[in-house]
């Protein structure tokens, strides 16, 4: 039965073809596609889910979008990029990390950092982002308010980790002072509708005790989401342990970081007894496979870490060690790597991959705003998928063909809170013309002071 209320306040009415809503509270968890149903919106929430006969009859003011040959689903979630990373795209390709980093892209960040560069930079990755379907995005860079300011005017979804080092840099002159920078920042988005401030230490070999020592206490009355590049690598691991005399994660435990607002990402070294402590304490992993393969980084036990517990989640990256944003593949590889890796065919199935940006990656952004599911209360972060093309036929079963078929490019619809934001594939309120003119623009700059007028 659907109150009266309810039925005066809905703005929205869709019809499609097939609904997966992933919804946890369901007999089989959503993961089960549905025919002839409705999902109704309003004031940017989901009001119920129920027959399209029966939304007809309880919503006659409404007139139906009808999603013909269409899946409707939860939108998807990247907890982890460097969304102004996209204008370094394909700059520095087949390069071990920290090669990459010390020598390529940490000049560049250094000749070209600016609020100027965040801002095309990240409206270049949200509309890319927002065209394959992804509706929330984590982003870790200098100069986070653009980025949040961005995001916002854009109306995508954003967790916005402010960067947290301890050396100067373009958006700070220490981990002090970044984290007071933080502090200011998160008073200013506290109640946005689609903005969330995070901590954003870069990394264990880049913090110092002290300051992730402030962090802690700060946190204790905050409970901001904290993300941090953590065993990346293992020679990161074997140069903190020879430094240090331990190895990062029980650092951080000692310190007091790991807890379930933490979000650990990468993690590609890894021994069992660090596995139990993750799931112990609640932390979530964000796993970028493609990044890490393409950067050798090294293979994240994710069907291990699954099996003990750990909340795991999906990022790409930045654009410039990936190199796009697209969610779909990342789910492809995170699923074809889990089998090779644990010699298992059975590793990471089909529904635990979606699970990973949808479900999972709401779980790891937490309360107020509940997201990953199509489900009465829940955020109505939306994307629709047109499956009427060769590569889709026949329709045996609808999931796997969501993460091992070719999927990005039938993106057809996405709503951010309610917001129409991709329409029938086109972008609403992006110029497409302007944001390749900008990005060549960036381009030329770049490669005019490269060596020998190329890309680096």
């Amino acid at each position: 039965m659907i109150e009266t209320s309810c039925a005066a306040r809905a703005d929205q009415l869709l019809f499609p073809r097939w609904l997966l809503t992933l919804d946890e509270t369901s007999a089989d968890q959503g993961l089960v596609p549905l025919q002839d149903q409705a999902v109704v919106l309003a004031a940017g929430k989901i009001v119920a889910v129920l027959s399209q006969q029966a939304a007809g009859a309880a919503y006659p003011h409404l007139q139906p979008l009808e999603l013909a040959d269409q899946l409707l689903l939860p939108g998807l979630h990247n907890l982890h990029g460097h969304a102004a990373m996209a204008l370094f795209r394909g700059m520095s390709d087949d390069l071990p990390l920290m090669t990459w980093l010390q020598e390529h892209i940490w000049p560049a960040e250094g000749r070209w950092m600016s609020a100027e560069f965040v801002r095309s930079g990240t409206r270049l990755a949200i509309a890319e982002m927002l065209l394959n379907g992804t509706t929330c995005f984590s982003d870790m860079y200098f100069f986070p308010e653009v980025v949040a300011e961005v995001a916002a005017e854009l109306g995508i979804r954003a967790q916005v980790c402010a960067p947290i080092i301890n050396l100067p840099n373009p958006w700070s002159q220490n981990a002090d002072d970044a984290l007071d920078k933080t502090l200011l920042l998160h008073q200013q988005y506290q109640n946005h509708p689609l903005i969330r401030i995070a901590f954003g230490p870069h990394a264990p070999y880049t913090v110092a005790d002290e300051p992730l020592q402030r962090l802690v206490e700060l946190n204790q009355d905050l409970g901001l989401k904290v993300q941090m590049h953590l065993h990346e690598t293992a020679d990161e691991v074997k140069q903190a342990t020879e430094d240090n005399g331990i190895r990062p994660i029980q650092r951080l435990h000692q310190l007091g970081l790991l807890n379930e607002h933490f979000q650990a990402v990468h993690v590609t070294c890894i021994n069992p007894d660090e596995i139990r402590l993750l799931a112990e304490q609640q932390v979530t992993l964000v796993h970028c496979p493609q990044s890490n393969l393409k950067l050798a980084s090294g293979f994240c036990p994710v069907e291990a870490m699954r099996q003990a517990g750990v909340n795991i989640t999906l990022g790409t990256d930045g654009a410039a060690s990936n190199n796009d944003l697209d969610l779909w593949a990342e789910m492809q590889t995170a699923a074809l790597l889990a089998k090779a890796v644990h010699h298992d065919a059975a590793a990471l199935p089909a529904a635990e991959a979606l699970k990973m940006v949808t479900v999972d990656g709401g779980k790891a952004l937490g309360q107020p705003v509940c997201t990953g599911q199509i489900r009465s209360g829940f955020a109505a972060d939306l994307c629709s998928l047109q499956l009427n093309s060769p590569d889709c036929w026949p329709q045996h079963h609808l999931l796997s063909q969501l993460v091992y078929g070719r999927v990005a490019d039938k993106v057809q619809n996405v709503w951010v809170n309610g917001q129409h934001q991709v329409i029938n594939g086109k972008l609403r309120g992006i110029n497409l013309d302007a944001l390749r003119e900008d990005a060549a623009s960036w381009c030329d700059r770049i490669q005019a002071h490269s060596p020998e007028g190329k890309s680096t």
